[in-house]
């Protein structure tokens, strides 16, 4: 049954809404609407100029309007006066084809006329640092091996345990939170869901995080490699497939290898086809590729694959099975666009089933020791530039993304390395002044 985003504010005494929707580059770009005009914001939308974000639109184009998805609203647990709701971008009366939500729901309804329900979850991995960015927020926090550290866990114990109250009480599920491989980074994790719920909820997410990390006096980063040598922030995604009713896993199979089915084989071939291509969704920026193509960190590993190799419970490759009926992709890192990123993996898989893929040889060595050891399995693009080739170059996946998404992204993310490529940067000064 639909919000009605009118009683909701009623109901919950909400006075202002946040109008929510997220560009191509991951921008989270809203207009806070006055409950007293929800109403209207709920039928019609809010006004929006597109070209003014990061997607292909131009001035002349005409007003860009975000409608909320009202089942997706969710009172601000720490500012109970505000909501804030996902929107759907609509223009002449017709959907946006190159907006992340639309993209993802569009993927959700092709692999649900298939019988199919995808069902994900994410693990986002993210830095408490300084106001000014430059380091991490804790001057005590400096061990050579902190995965785990419970008094650095504990000295952000009030951050921390704030968001996870605030995810207990949405009833996302919450369930473990603890301190990364890295000095000032932290992971919490909630319950998997359908996907589209779990983009909403990975939107959210960060920006509560950031929300509540600035109310403390802090910054919350998920830049992928924000500290040279430390491991970088990555954004894992658990995926399962579930029959039409969503309550038969059909990747479930305890007869097959590892438990996977031989539809959860074959989802897994697409991944495994297209994960060059990939990259540039969920491997978003320049920076990204200072995390999967990093030295080994102070720690001892990076966490982050560079090759396009799977294996069983083994967290050295780029997909590991860790259990019956689903799969964890440990390549997105954390400026994966939470739509995108599942719209990615819906579109690859689900070329995959259609095609019989074959995710090819399971891998059980350790990459970090002896990946050099592989012999054909494809090693992940350098940088940014490469990962767009690659998907400009994936005709199938750029089809099953949408020709206008693709067109848009490829247009305004060469644009951005372009960007990159004429910057001048210290490093060129100290290694070509005097030459």
């Amino acid at each position: 049954m639909t919000v009605d985003l009118a009683e909701f504010a009623r109901a919950k005494n909400v006075k202002y809404f946040m109008i929510s929707y997220t560009d191509l580059f991951s921008g989270q770009r809203a207009k806070l609407v006055p409950a007293q005009a929800i109403s209207d914001m709920q039928k019609d939308g809010a006004g929006f100029a597109g070209f003014a974000t990061s997607l292909d639109l131009t001035p002349a184009h005409p007003d860009m309007l975000a409608v909320p998805d009202p089942n997706s609203v969710i009172q601000l647990p720490w500012k109970p006066e505000v909501a804030w709701v996902a929107a759907n971008c609509i223009m002449d009366d017709k959907e946006v084809d190159q907006a992340p939500r639309n993209t993802l729901k569009r993927l959700i309804a092709e692999a649900a006329s298939d019988g199919m329900h995808v069902k994900t979850g994410v693990e986002a991995e993210f830095f408490l640092i300084s106001p000014d960015g430059k380091t991490i927020s804790d001057e005590y926090d400096t061990a050579s091996k902190p995965c785990y550290d419970q008094q650095a866990l504990m000295r952000r114990y009030d951050v921390i345990a704030e968001i996870c109250d605030h995810m207990l009480a949405l009833g996302w599920g919450a369930y473990q939170n603890d301190h990364e491989d890295a000095n000032g980074q932290f992971e919490m994790n909630w319950a998997f869901d359908d996907a589209l719920a779990t983009a909403d909820k990975h939107s959210f997410f960060k920006f509560m995080v950031k929300s509540i990390a600035e109310k403390h006096g802090l910054r919350a980063t998920f830049m992928p490699k924000p500290f040279q040598g430390l491991t970088g922030n990555g954004c894992h995604a658990h995926i399962s497939v579930w029959d039409k009713s969503g309550k038969t896993n059909v990747f479930a199979d305890n007869s097959m290898e590892l438990g996977l089915s031989a539809k959860g084989k074959h989802f897994l071939g697409g991944i495994m086809k297209h994960a060059s291509a990939l990259a540039a969704i969920t491997n978003p920026t320049v920076n990204s590729y200072k995390r999967i193509n990093a030295p080994r960190t102070i720690s001892g590993a990076t966490w982050a694959p560079n090759t396009v190799t799977w294996t069983g419970n083994n967290r050295t490759h780029m997909v590991r099975v860790p259990g019956p009926g689903r799969f964890e992709l440990r390549l997105p890192d954390g400026a994966a666009n939470p739509y995108l990123l599942q719209a990615v993996i819906i579109a690859a898989g689900l070329d995959g089933i259609r095609s019989k893929a074959d995710p090819g040889r399971r891998y059980d060595i350790d990459m970090y020791q002896h990946g050099h050891t592989v012999e054909g399995a494809p090693k992940l693009p350098l940088n940014l530039l490469d990962a767009l080739r690659e998907f400009d170059n994936d005709k199938s996946l750029k089809t099953a993304l949408g020709e206008e998404f693709s067109s848009a992204y490829l247009k305004l993310k060469h644009q951005e390395w372009n960007s990159y490529a004429s910057h001048f940067t210290q490093w060129e000064r100290d290694h070509t002044l005097d030459i």
